[in-house]
């Protein structure tokens, strides 16, 4: 059996698979359910499932039973974020919090706006704004039953996606010898929209600005 290597670049999704022992799977469950919608974002959600599904194995768990931990997980998470959105809404936020900052619940309430119902499945494979998602969609009141039609969708592609990759993956000896490089790069593809969607408004807000100054020059030109 391989022998896992990682760098030391990253939280180690592998490591904290293996010191659950006997509970991985409860373990697996609870990290899920907590990064989807109970306001905690910085868990390793697509790593974990990644490398659950590679080192399973070694963790004495079939990649079966990942999905069906981690389906119901990723959906009664997304199902507290929503009520926690309905019931507490934007109160639960401040400008100044380490955590819950304003500026992360309105970068997603731009992002809910823009895509719907649907951003509930695509926001599942960008880290940060899937925890926020369904918070937004509780607070803007989407109904129940949408909510829950785009939750389960949205949950069932993730999970088996995220769990999919490691299958695929977990047969090659450079991957499984390197895995924290591989963690690397599946958290570098799943911030790609959020860097793009922040470039995309800087150089917006760079080009309106410019384009303001010209209009400005002839006024101060003409009180001299």
């Amino acid at each position: 059996m391989p022998t896992v290597v990682t760098t030391g670049l990253l939280p180690d999704a592998g490591s904290m698979l293996h010191a659950f022992g006997p509970w991985v799977l409860l373990g697996i469950g609870l990290l899920i359910f907590i990064e989807s919608g109970v306001l905690f974002p910085f868990l390793p959600g697509d790593s974990l499932l990644v490398s659950a599904a590679i080192l399973a194995g070694q963790l004495g768990i079939e990649p079966w039973q990942v999905l069906l931990v981690g389906i119901p997980a990723a959906i009664l998470g997304d199902q507290a974020g929503y009520w926690l959105g309905r019931r507490f809404g934007r109160k639960l936020f401040r400008p100044n919090a380490r955590v819950l900052k304003t500026s992360r619940l309105e970068e997603t309430e731009r992002f809910f706006a823009r895509y719907g119902g649907v951003s509930l499945i695509l926001g599942r494979f960008i880290p940060v704004v899937r925890t926020y998602v369904p918070l937004v969609a509780g607070t803007a009141r989407l109904s129940y039953r949408r909510f829950l039609l785009w939750n389960v969708a949205g949950a069932v592609l993730w999970v088996a996606g995220m769990t999919g990759i490691g299958l695929a993956l977990g047969g090659i000896p450079f991957v499984v010898n390197n895995i924290d490089a591989l963690m690397i790069l599946v958290i570098v593809v799943s911030l790609l929209p959020v860097v793009i969607a922040a470039a995309s408004r800087f150089f917006k807000n760079r080009a309106a600005r410019a384009s303001a100054d010209p209009e400005e020059l002839p006024e101060r030109q003409t009180t001299r």
